[in-house]
Order: structure tokens, then sequence, then C-alpha cells
């Protein structure tokens, strides 16, 4: 357990936490290898979720690897903790780099977390998962480990405003069995999906629900958008992202050709 950067973090932010909130439970504990190699698969309702599912690892005496949007190493602050942490920055646009490096991390030995819907779920349901989580265990010869994360989105989920300081959110993490990836990726990827679905609705169960509240899921009475509806609030945001994009762009060029102009 050397790396001192992560092991100020892992004195710190615990206890900053535990002073604030959230306050985690843990169920499961015993299913994080103690050694080896292993994927831990997280549902997605906060920007948070990674917190709880690092703090299991570490009461097992392990330190997990998240995989995180590449962009967030554009922050100079993020990109440093990126580094020092050993985090897998992923390129949505390319992503085999990230995936070999998470493969190879995984032969080493160590636990590398990641989301298999890639990207926070409006509406607090799974949406559909990627593959990625069942073909990088395959590939190392590793199990997956479905983790289930409820009651960050409480704290900080898309939409809605931070909740960050003495908050003292309950929040119930729950640590699956270990599965093995078949040679089957859709179909391990199913039944990876199934697993936390049954998963989730106990969590759910366990857990106090106020009517109305907006981080509560529509079917449990609560103001969170249906998945239909969070859906078409996806497309939107992808769409608007684009037009950022394209906009960006085309300022580029523009410069470009002004530059060009001018040394004329």
């Amino acid at each position: 357990m050397a790396e001192p950067f992560f092991r100020t973090l892992e004195i710190v932010i615990p206890a900053l936490v535990k002073a604030n909130g959230p306050h985690p439970t843990f169920e499961g504990l015993e299913n994080i290898p103690e050694r080896g190699g292993a994927v831990l698969a997280l549902n997605h309702t906060s920007y948070l979720d990674w917190y709880p599912a690092s703090m299991a690892a570490l009461q097992r005496r392990r330190r997990l690897r998240f995989m995180i949007k590449a962009e967030m190493t554009e922050v100079p602050v993020i990109s440093y903790v990126i580094k020092h942490i050993k985090l897998i920055p992923v390129d949505r646009s390319a992503g085999a780099g990230a995936y070999d490096v998470a493969v190879q991390r995984l032969r080493e030995g160590e636990l590398v977390g990641l989301h298999p819907e890639a990207t926070i779920s409006r509406s607090f349901e799974l949406r559909e998962f990627k593959t990625g989580a069942a073909r990088m265990a395959r590939a190392a010869g590793v199990p997956i480990i479905p983790v289930i994360v409820w009651g960050m989105q409480r704290v900080w989920t898309k939409d809605h405003p931070k909740n960050l300081w003495r908050n003292h959110v309950p929040v119930l993490a729950k640590i699956g069995r270990p599965m093995a990836a078949t040679g089957d990726v859709e179909a391990t990827t199913a039944a990876l999906r199934e697993t936390m679905a049954a998963m989730l609705d106990q969590a759910q169960l366990e857990y106090p629900h106020p009517a109305g509240a907006y981080w509560v899921p529509r079917r449990l009475g609560g103001g969170a958008p249906t998945m239909a509806e969070a859906l078409v609030m996806r497309e939107a945001e992808l769409a608007e992202r684009d037009r950022k994009r394209l906009e960006r762009a085309q300022r580029g060029r523009l410069r470009r050709t002004l530059a060009g102009l001018s040394r004329r």
C-alpha cells in the first residue's frame, strides 16, 4: 500500500466525509477479493458513486482504479489527481487505449472500476449496459463484481444542485458475488445487468423514499424522469454537446484563417 498521494487521500477524504456525510453502509464486502484483479461494475446515479465503492475496496485493503472521462484531464487539479492515483482516462471517440490499459492493470492484479451504463441515469433506473466490463474481464481472466450504490444521487447528480456539506445522507453499497465472464460477451453483459437490477430492487426496498422527491424513481412515487423521459433529455444533451463542438471547430478554423491572412 505505497503511493503516498493515494494514502493521503485515503486518510483525508474519509475524515472529511465522516464529519459532513454521506454515510455509507456496506453489504457483501467479502465479495471483493483480498488479492488479484477484478472488474467492479457500478450503477451510475451520481457524480460521486466512486466514493462508496472506493471505501468498500479500502476496507478490504485494496485500491480501486476507476475509468474516468478523458475530458477531466483538462482540469489541472483533477489531472494531477488522475495521474497520481492511476485512474484510467477514457477518450470516448477512441477508447481502445484505455481498454488496453485497464486489461493490463487487471492482469497485474488491480481492481478496476467502471460504469456499464457509461453515463449517469437521470431516471435512477439501470440504463442499457455497454459490453466493456465483460470484454475486459474475459481478456484479463478475472471476475466481475457487481456493485449497487444507492443514495449518492441525493448528494450530487445531473440537473440538480450539489449537496456536499453537512448532508449526512445514508448510502447503501451492495457488493454482489463475483461473476465469471464467458466467451459470450453479450450473454455475460445481460447476466450482469439482470443481477444488478435485482440488487438495485433490494437496495430500494431497504431505503426510505419520500413521495415526490427528485431523487426517487417515478415508479416508487418520486419526481425523477421516467426512463423514456430521461432518454429524450439525454438525446437533447448530446445534440447540444455536438452543437458546441461544431461551434468550437468553426471558431478555430476562423482564427486560423484570420491568422493566415494577417501574415500575408
